[in-house]
């Protein structure tokens, strides 16, 4: 892939950034054109690189759930928080975008190549204000928030300490009238503490996907997109099953299965969480 360099004023230039008080004067990018992903609603996702249990489980959750509601994820390719909301998108099928504080020749971290190459290959895009060859400073991290939260209609953070480096996307955020949205954890858990104060001064509290749909004043199970399989056959299936087709017999029929492929494709499905019986041989999407 070739890397596309835009200035300011280049049209495609993504208008969410040029209006912010201190927007990029050049982009770099790879992948789908930006300005493409962007016509569609996108939210950040953030949080702490050191991650607990409960804060894996929660951004796995909710970046599926958004995911199949037609969003686009932003995040920044970090450890933590951040390769957890981007690999959940790509399992459930969808679109993200990854902010870099680094330049496209120096992905950061490099452990993460595999996973920027993951987010090329299924349309998404890697994005930079940086030109090739140029050094990570520490004040790269800070600069980068800015961008990931001017590019989205909304930014969620799922997990953050009291004084983590994401609550300076909460910042960026509300200096450009993003809606800012925080996970609520446990009272007693440090890792939660910068999310529960988000919370008190005002964030919108989450505890499902549909909150954030209602903040972005879509509705309820806005436009979705069928669960991504990982066999041809499980694809067909889950692409019947999301069309509304719920009948075990049809299902069979118009997937043209063998009666044991289709019987050991179904289990599977619903082995991985992606399907669930309604009971009489009906099935719907998890």
């Amino acid at each position: 892939m070739i890397v596309k360099e835009l200035t300011l004023t280049a049209p495609d230039y993504p208008e969410r950034l040029r209006h912010m008080a201190d927007p990029p004067p050049q982009l770099y990018t790879l992948g789908c054109i930006v300005n493409e992903l962007l016509m569609r609603p996108c939210v950040t996702v953030v949080g702490s690189r050191k991650v607990s249990a409960y804060g894996k489980t929660v951004t796995s959750e909710l970046v599926k759930n958004l995911t199949r509601a037609g969003i686009v994820i932003i995040s920044g390719l970090a450890l933590g928080v951040d390769s957890l909301a981007h690999t959940a998108a790509l399992d459930a099928g969808g679109l993200t975008i990854a902010v870099l504080p680094t330049s496209l020749d120096r992905i950061y971290p490099r452990s993460h190549h595999a996973l920027a190459q993951r987010i090329l290959n299924q349309g998404g895009a890697l994005l930079t204000e940086y030109k090739p060859n140029t050094p990570l400073y520490p004040s790269n991290f800070i600069a980068r928030n800015r961008i990931a939260a001017g590019l989205s209609n909304a930014v969620l953070i799922t997990e953050a300490a009291e004084h983590s480096g994401t609550l300076s996307t909460a910042r960026f955020a509300l200096e450009q009238g993003k809606d800012l949205l925080a996970v609520p954890g446990n009272i007693t858990s440090p890792t939660s503490a910068g999310t529960n104060n988000l919370i008190k001064a005002g964030a919108v509290p989450v505890t499902h996907a549909n909150d954030v749909l209602r903040a972005l004043g879509l509705p309820d199970g806005a436009e979705r997109v069928a669960p991504h399989g990982d066999t041809p056959e499980e694809q067909a299936l889950l692409n019947l099953i999301y069309k509304g087709e719920q009948d075990g017999t049809a299902l069979l029929n118009a997937s043209k299965q063998q009666v044991s492929v289709y019987n050991q494709t179904l289990t599977m499905l619903e082995i991985k969480g992606l399907i669930r019986p309604l009971g009489n041989n009906q099935w719907t999407l998890t």
